[in-house]
């Protein structure tokens, strides 16, 4: 079957994910290539102390992403879209869309940026034993209660982004259990939520005398794989202004977007893991067994399957390194020299592979923003060396590319060595990682694991959605979600792999104990340098 007839015989797959700045689609063939594609730029707003996006934002941003798509498939088949195998939706993780039983909004949608819950998180991860992070769903609940917000006595059910997207277009209030483990802890044994936690937080809010327990007003949970609804006449409408989609489209549970990064980077297997390094940097790995402690710099989730997922995320990553080489493209044009930047990046961040092991004594922190791991609201990007440090290009841009992943390091390392998780193959998607070679050379320095790029990383989450919808379409009896996407999605390929180099290994960790030695510098740094 051509791709033309694919797309009017409706053997296709949609994704749709909302990001932070852009909501994308992607349609799917059987053979799960991308078809066509669209896209619609948005941003929160900050509005009343709190970050948010409006629900006309979200239905305008919806509705012109899929006209986007739509009209490229036009272009590029002559084809309009009547009919669809099957749908997925996901979007940013966590954050509060709460709703009353006339299915009102009782106030506006807080997202996963806000850091307003800090009392609540800190209660909740003492009292349930579980990290619970500020941007979790059940922290901003528990917040409203105690502010005494008067809305929540109205609560008749709270969800996602991705939740209330599925809910409206399907009439049903469920979740896909990665999304879900954002909003309220996950067992992996049951793959639904920890009943006892559940209990545990019934007990806690009993002294105010709600109408609700928490299980009455949180979404099903489902798994990948799981019939999650069909698309409503309303939906349809919704969705496609036009009037052509038809009713009746299965739709796939709704996820996060840390669920169709592990589809789209084929790390959904125990002892697999990815990491994202762009502006944020952030690090999952499927865990074997359960961890033999709680650490507030490690977020449990879970893949779209409900096995737990360890994560370690910190709020820098490229943004100090990216200035650094924009200085150098300055510099080559002030002598009239046209900088190819893909070139610049590439002889820059090849050089940092000819430096010292440990950077040479070299130091650099690279905190645009705070970071929480290593206990900083805010951030001073520096550069420091003393006299005797080995100063040349190559271990300028190593200290770089290094600092780049400190923080992560630090947090891997509690996995790594203090919980001894094991980790077979590790996936690397982002800009870190467009220079061939350098960046999987770096992560797996920090990590002591083989770090492997796949072409079809670069797809992104609406990708994964749009593959999480086709594997509920088209699975085997049977058939794991890991199954699929080895033998049916990404066919045995393996991507390309760096494995780790010993002396790079032992640099790294030489390197951390210098930063984090020197994060007092930094803290001066924060205090002497103030932000206008």
């Amino acid at each position: 079957m051509s791709q033309k007839e694919a797309i009017a015989a409706g053997k296709t797959a949609l994704g749709i994910e909302f990001g932070s700045t852009r909501i994308k689609a992607v349609l799917i063939g059987e053979d799960h290539v991308p078809l066509a594609s669209g896209s619609h730029e948005w941003e929160n707003q900050f509005e009343n102390g709190v970050w948010t996006y409006s629900l006309d934002a979200i239905w305008n941003g919806l509705q012109d992403c899929y006209r986007d798509l739509a009209a490229d498939v036009k272009a590029k088949y002559d084809e309009t879209i009547t009919s669809i195998g099957s749908i997925g939706f996901s979007a940013m993780m966590h954050g509060y869309m709460a709703f009353d039983k006339n299915d009102e909004l009782l106030v506006p949608f807080r997202t996963w940026r806000n850091t307003i819950t800090e009392e609540a998180a800190d209660k909740l991860t003492a009292e349930l034993n579980f990290n619970i992070p500020q941007r979790w769903s059940i922290s901003h609940l528990y917040q409203a209660i105690l502010n005494k917000e008067d809305h929540v006595k109205d609560v008749t059910f709270f969800t996602t982004l991705a939740g209330y997207i599925h809910w409206k277009l399907t009439g049903e209030k469920i979740l896909g259990v990665g999304d879900a483990s954002g909003m309220f802890p996950i067992d992996s044994t049951t793959r639904d939520y920890d009943v006892k936690m559940l209990k545990k937080f019934d007990a806690l809010v009993a002294p105010y005398n709600f109408s609700w327990k928490l299980e009455e007003i949180l979404p099903k949970v489902l798994l990948a794989g799981d019939n999650a609804g069909t698309l409503t006449e309303e939906g349809a409408k919704l969705l496609d202004t036009t009037g052509n989609l038809k009713a009746g489209i299965p739709v796939c549970p709704p996820e996060g977007d840390a669920g169709t990064g592990m589809v789209a980077t084929n790390s959904v297997a125990v002892r697999t893991g990815n990491v994202s390094a762009g502006t944020s940097v952030f690090a999952m790995i499927v865990l074997e067994n359960a961890l033999k402690k709680v650490h507030q710099a490690i977020d449990l989730v879970t893949t779209p399957t409900g096995d737990a997922v360890a994560m370690v995320h910190c709020n820098n990553c490229t943004s100090d390194l990216n200035a650094w080489v924009g200085l150098f493209r300055e510099f080559a044009e002030s002598f009239g020299i046209e900088v190819d930047m893909n070139k610049l990046f590439s002889v820059l961040y090849n050089k940092a592979l000819e430096g010292d092991p440990d950077c040479g004594g070299l130091l650099a922190y690279n905190y645009f923003s705070g970071e929480s791991i290593t206990g900083f609201e805010e951030g001073r990007p520096l550069f420091a060396r003393s006299s005797e440090s080995n100063f040349n290009l190559a271990n300028f841009m190593r200290v770089h590319l290094f600092t780049a992943l400190g923080a992560l390091k630090n947090g891997l390392d509690i996995l790594l060595k203090e919980e001894d998780v094991k980790v077979d193959k590790i996936y690397g998607h982002g800009g870190l990682f467009k220079t061939p070679v350098v960046g999987q050379r770096i992560m797996a320095a920090a990590m002591d694991t083989p770090v492997s790029v796949m072409e079809t990383a670069g797809e992104g989450g609406a990708w994964g959605i749009a593959v999480l919808a086709a594997y509920m379409n088209n699975k085997a009896d049977g058939e794991s979600l890991a199954d699929y996407l080895n033998n049916k999605v990404f066919g045995g390929e393996a991507g390309i792999t760096e494995n780790p180099v010993a002396s790079d290994v032992k640099g790294f960790d030489d390197f951390l104990k210098t930063y984090n030695a020197g994060l007092p510098i930094e803290r001066a740094a924060v205090e002497c340098l103030k932000m206008e």
